[in-house]
């Protein structure tokens, strides 16, 4: 990732996790260091991540934390700020986040936060935070309102990324995080959409050959936004095609009936509709997405909840401006924009009718 003095490798590879040791030793990374993780990603990686660790020099204390998007929250980030002061962590420590999207957000807005800011790398290890969220260095907890409101731009200092670690994923997990993958393609490379579906039996199959050049291309993609636009003042916000109305999604079955990336899925096909009915796609778009989708497992209809529930959500969302709706939206197959809806009100009722 290019981004000046803070920029920092992503490695991905297959049956790599034994080396993060010296990996880590490589960007010479603060040799105290928090493990943060979940009690069920600790059952699989702990002790071969800490055992990496130790041999290559470092001192590690594990935080663990529970698992679940409704415990990225304000009282967990404080049971990490409490666990470090009381082991006396200070500004020449660092952080390391081993687990999905919850567990990265949380340490990486630990690390911005604790002392004005010390190092962390993550270690994701479910599809959607190694192809979304554990890089360009959005961090957050969210709130009862919404999801991601108190947050911080912060980068790592590296991203470590062992595909293997996918394999133990939870079915549905993982599915969830084909979603961002196929976002990608739609918002972006329009060859790389024809792949994953061209692919998708083996991306089901989780060939590894197929997820280390999926996980690759899906970083560079993100990558190239990022460093174009760090901290979304324009290009970034392309990123969050299908996240407006998905994060509705989310707020509304209160971050327990779907998943991230289920919503996301939701998400990128009302965008698309809202797309068609603007001129952006066509209809025949539409449909090659939700047939993508369908064939990857994923859901393609929203969940019955008022109208109102949905844009009370969104208008919470960290993409309005002075009241006004801006979304992603696809054009075509490959490309993206960005609109400003003056009364969301009108098109979502015609989508969601």
């Amino acid at each position: 990732m290019g981004l000046a003095e803070r920029s920092y490798p992503i490695l991905i590879g297959h049956g790599t996790l034994d080396h993060v040791g010296t990996t880590f030793q490589s960007v010479s990374f603060p040799s105290r260091v928090a493990l943060i993780t979940n009690p069920t990603v600790a059952s699989f990686y702990q002790d071969r991540v800490e055992k990496s660790l130790r041999l290559a020099g470092f001192d590690v204390l594990t935080i663990t934390v529970q698992d679940g998007e409704i415990y990225k929250s304000l009282a967990t980030l404080e049971s990490i700020y409490d666990q470090l002061i009381a082991a006396r962590f200070d500004r020449n420590c660092g952080l390391v986040a081993l687990g999905g999207g919850v567990v990265g957000d949380m340490t990486g807005f630990a690390a911005a936060t604790f002392l004005r800011g010390i190092p962390f790398a993550q270690i994701p290890t479910t599809l959607l935070a190694q192809v979304d969220s554990s890089v360009g260095g959005k961090t957050a907890v969210n709130h009862r309102s919404g999801k991601n409101l108190i947050g911080a731009f912060y980068q790592p200092k590296l991203v470590f990324i062992d595909v293997a670690t996918l394999a133990t994923l939870p079915e549905r997990e993982y599915l969830a995080g084909l979603a961002e993958v196929v976002k990608y393609g739609i918002i972006s490379d329009h060859d790389f959409f024809l792949q994953l579906d061209a692919e998708a039996l083996r991306l089901l199959a989780r060939e590894p050959e197929v997820l280390v050049a999926v996980v690759k291309r899906s970083c560079q993609i993100k990558a190239n936004v990022v460093e174009l636009d760090e901290t979304e003042t324009s290009l970034r916000a392309i990123l969050n095609f299908g996240h407006t109305f998905g994060h509705a999604v989310e707020t509304a079955t209160g971050y327990v009936d779907y998943l991230h990336g289920e919503a996301v899925a939701v998400g990128m096909l009302v965008a698309a509709k809202i797309s068609a009915r603007m001129g952006f796609c066509t209809a025949a778009d539409v449909a090659t997405i939700e047939r993508v989708f369908e064939k990857l497992k994923l859901p393609v209809v929203p969940p019955h909840y008022p109208l109102e529930t949905y844009l009370a959500a969104m208008m919470r969302d960290k993409k309005v401006k002075s009241g006004v709706l801006r979304m992603a939206l696809n054009k075509g197959i490959g490309d993206c924009t960005i609109v400003d809806i003056e009364h969301p009100e009108k098109i979502f009722a015609q989508i969601l009718a």
